[in-house]
């Protein structure tokens, strides 16, 4: 952390996570959803739901797009990515 730009680097990150887990979060309880529901719509258990949200939400985790697809596809919402 003492390089330069590292510690700005690490506080970008922990903080483009925290607006995904938000947005998950926000698209999950629109729909309604307990992670249970959320979970069988996604053709899982409640326990990989709540895994996934606690991991973004500690940052020990980076879900792979494919995850992060059926998650928001189970809410009825549709993922975007965009690269700048």
């Amino acid at each position: 952390m003492s390089r330069p730009g590292v510690a700005a680097e690490v506080e970008r990150i922990e903080r483009e996570e925290g607006e995904l887990l938000d947005a998950l979060l926000k698209a999950r309880h629109e729909a309604g959803l307990t992670q249970a529901e959320l979970a069988a719509r996604m053709g899982t258990q409640a326990p990989a739901v709540a895994r996934l949200e606690r991991a973004l939400a500690t940052g020990k985790h980076s879900p792979s797009v494919a995850t992060l697809r059926k998650y928001v596809k189970a809410c009825g919402k549709e993922l975007h990515l965009q690269v700048s």
